[in-house]
């Protein structure tokens, strides 16, 4: 088939299947110039589908560039309430959210790291009304990839820009299985296996995880009301959505207050536009106590400075080595993909999904039952094939999960 009508299937799955629009519907796109092409099909198939509004929003890597380099110091201290406002609003007129992520992994690596935590922070605190909307999925929203000569050059260098961005293309649409006869029918069958995995780790109930590798030997324990997500989540309306295209994880909540031990990263992070490489961190009662990184430790300090709940895990996801992401043997750069090759946490606030009973507590009850609450939200990967994952019961008996990067479930 040709590129054409990958991009057509592409554009299927967003609206009919992650997303899955309806009449009545009102939807928001954030992209960049190079979504374009994308963009418009969603839009036509969306207004195709009943959808009562689409409403764009444009940003540009040239234009943030900029801002870094060149705005006062005063333009990072500040972030527009109106904007967060307007946001808010949408999200009240029950907007869902498809966010287009085509981001140069290295767009910011000329930026002084100060400058990037210090906006971070402020935005980060400015819109922390708007997280609740997307982590307890009160609204559906999906987030995809696109390729873009940026992204493509960073994981292709030796490719001229056009090919480079070719095979970036050829490698999203088979990551997503927009490349199969049926993708519909693919996404369905890939959903119900995910489904399978998540009621098997819902029965067991375990009490803890144990991460073993080369530089990892880690505890981490489940809060006590733990559910494990994975495939389509469901709105607070009752409605099935995709969040991720791709997605290969079932994930669930880590007590905030109960990791321990070493892990090593098994990949490098994009984050803030710039990569960290070769990190490591040490737990001790759930919070990072020691950390390197042999590159970008400046932009993981700054990170897990940014407030007390960005040093504990929020997310604790298992994803086998055998996946159409990581048979690609690429490294995209791009947490989105690369997430879905590999088992991972993150670093930050924690999904209400994975936690009986969580939207109908404060923060503050949540967070002493084991729920961590932050600005952030950042994977990082720790899987791959000489990961063991095994599941700890509370009388002991253990399960291995996954060895040798398969599945042993």
């Amino acid at each position: 088939m040709s590129f054409e009508r990958y991009l057509e299937n592409y554009a299927d799955l967003i609206v009919n299947f992650a997303l899955a629009l309806k009449p009545g519907d009102k939807l928001a796109i954030n992209f960049n110039a190079d979504c374009l092409p994308l963009v418009r099909l969603v839009t036509r198939k969306a207004y195709q589908n009943g959808v009562l509004d689409v409403f764009p929003s444009l940003n540009d890597e040239t234009m943030v560039l900029d801002r870094y380099l060149y705005a006062p110091e005063e333009a990072f201290e500040h972030f527009p309430p109106y904007r967060i406002e307007y946001m808010e609003k949408m999200f009240q007129d029950h907007y869902h959210r498809l966010s287009l992520v085509a981001d140069n992994p290295e767009l910011l690596k000329s930026v002084d790291p100060a400058r990037i935590a210090k906006w971070q922070k402020t935005a980060g605190q400015a819109s922390k009304p708007l997280m609740a909307y997307t982590m307890q999925n009160k609204v559906k929203w999906c987030v995809a990839g696109v390729a873009s000569p940026g992204w493509a050059k960073a994981v292709f260098p030796d490719l001229p820009e056009e090919e480079a961005v070719a095979k970036l293309w050829e490698n999203i649409f088979k990551a997503t299985r927009a490349d199969q006869p049926d993708p519909l029918s693919a996404w369905q069958q890939h959903d119900a296996e995910l489904k399978a995995h998540k009621a098997f780790m819902n029965t067991m109930r375990f009490d803890y995880l144990h991460y073993e590798g080369p530089g990892t030997d880690l505890r981490v324990h489940l809060v006590k009301d733990h559910i494990w997500e994975g495939g389509a989540a469901v709105s607070a309306d009752g409605e099935s959505f995709m969040p991720n295209i791709p997605t290969e994880e079932i994930f669930s909540m880590p007590d905030a207050d109960r990791v321990d031990g070493t892990l090593r990263a098994t990949m490098p992070l994009s984050v803030r536009g710039q990569i960290v490489d070769k990190f490591h961190f040490t737990f001790k009662d759930g919070k990072v106590v020691d950390f390197d990184a042999e590159v970008g430790k400046q932009i993981l300090a700054d990170l897990l400075d940014m407030d007390e709940g960005a040093k504990h895990l929020g997310e604790a996801a298992l994803v086998p080595a055998n996946s159409p992401i990581s048979n690609t043997g690429i490294l995209f750069k791009n947490t989105l993909f690369d997430e879905n090759a590999s088992c991972h946490f993150a670093l930050g606030a924690a999904y209400s999904e994975n936690m009986q009973g969580s939207t109908e507590r404060s923060e503050e009850e949540n967070r002493k039952l084991g729920m961590n609450n932050s600005l952030i939200h950042v994977d990082f990967m720790v899987g791959g094939r000489e990961v063991t994952v095994t599941g700890v019961k509370a009388d002991g008996s253990r399960v291995v999960l996954l060895k040798d990067g398969d599945w042993q479930i």
